[in-house]
């Protein structure tokens, strides 16, 4: 019996980039708040605005234009200039419209998996924004199922492929967070690989799961056909 029968794919940093435009967005929007504060104490106000705020806006590019709103008025109050109110948005409408930019290995790694295994997307974020996203991406015929979750939790995952394999005992997830991607997914009882990126939000960050035996770490997406191929059930 093979040991798997479906296989899950995360959006943002796996399939295509995403954080990039996070990131290049933050420095911009530093460099507005540069007369009320240094950058050090922005980054800082930011990071915090968006902790306290996933649980009222989720995460996506909307609830990132909201933190950096609330930032710039803690940071300047009455003295806001509404210009400044005008380019915030305007960055936020910038990320929305972004070109989406395919990950190396993506095409050829869907082609190779997509006659053998049940095909997924699982991924947070804005739903209106990941479905663009998805659309524009070229890749929408190669999955059987998308979902779009508030988060990722093993009960999440334990769902996901209830649903559309057959249990997350023979379910896989691959993805660049070891916090939403691996670690959630390994604690399901799935198979779990860590595709690094080279940028990775600092609410992302978690500590590589130790001697699991259902974990793996590959470079780039072209990898996983060949990793998958050496699976032997447990």
């Amino acid at each position: 019996m093979r040991p798997l029968t479906a296989i899950a794919f995360d959006a943002d940093d796996t399939l295509w980039q995403n954080e990039r435009f996070f990131q290049d967005s933050q420095r911009r929007f530093i460099s507005m708040l540069e007369p009320f504060a240094d950058a050090d104490k922005v980054e800082a106000e930011l990071l915090g605005a968006e902790r306290r705020n996933i649980g009222f806006y989720g995460f996506g590019v909307k609830g990132f234009t909201l933190s950096m709103l609330e930032t710039a008025t803690m940071l300047c109050g009455d003295d806001l200039p509404p210009a400044v109110v005008r380019d915030i948005l305007g960055l936020g409408k910038a990320m929305l419209d972004h070109p989406v930019e395919l990950l190396p290995g993506v095409v050829e790694t869907l082609q190779a998996l997509r006659d053998h295994y049940t095909l997924l997307v699982v991924t947070k974020g804005d739903l209106f924004d990941q479905e663009r996203k998805l659309v524009q991406s070229g890749l929408a015929d190669y999955f059987d199922h998308v979902e779009i979750v508030s988060d990722k939790t093993p009960d999440v995952y334990r769902r996901v492929f209830d649903r559309h394999g057959q249990g997350p005992a023979r379910g896989m997830m691959i993805g660049n967070s070891l916090k939403s991607d691996v670690l959630p997914a390994l604690e399901a009882g799935c198979w779990a690989v860590h595709v690094p990126h080279d940028l990775t939000w600092a609410l992302e960050h978690a500590d590589e799961p130790a001697g699991h035996t259902r974990y793996r770490v590959v470079s780039n997406l072209s990898a996983i056909p060949a990793e998958i191929a050496e699976l032997q059930p447990d």
